[in-house]
């Protein structure tokens, strides 16, 4: 079991933090993977992440829109919904409380 897990376990949890990565504000794709990669979360490619940007703004929890810009291709900045709000608090809380689970059964593992 020498496979780093990292990616299965990103993939399990990307769709809450790109929600989460929108709490300050609108975004467009590039900076969200920016944010995240700051976060130490690794890089996440555009075939990974764009799929999930659309996901969600088709499940109704961010709102998009394509703005031109002077030089260069326009950009689509998503921000969060009403209900992207309402289901980040909730599926975090969730989360969190999984963590929680998680690290007490590793922590007990590792003590025997």
């Amino acid at each position: 079991m020498a496979a780093d897990r990292r990616a299965s376990w990103l993939k399990g949890v990307l769709d809450l933090l790109v929600l989460a990565s929108l709490t300050e504000g609108e975004s467009y794709g590039y900076e969200i993977s920016k944010t995240l990669a700051d976060a130490g979360l690794g890089q996440i490619k555009g075939g990974t992440l764009y799929p999930v940007l659309n996901r969600l703004e088709e499940a109704g929890l961010l709102a998009t829109e394509f703005r031109v810009t002077e030089r260069g291709p326009g950009r689509r900045y998503y921000r969060l919904t009403d209900l992207g709000r309402e289901t980040l608090a909730d599926q975090a809380s969730r989360w969190l409380a999984f963590d929680e689970s998680v690290r007490a059964v590793l922590t007990k593992g590792r003590a025997g």
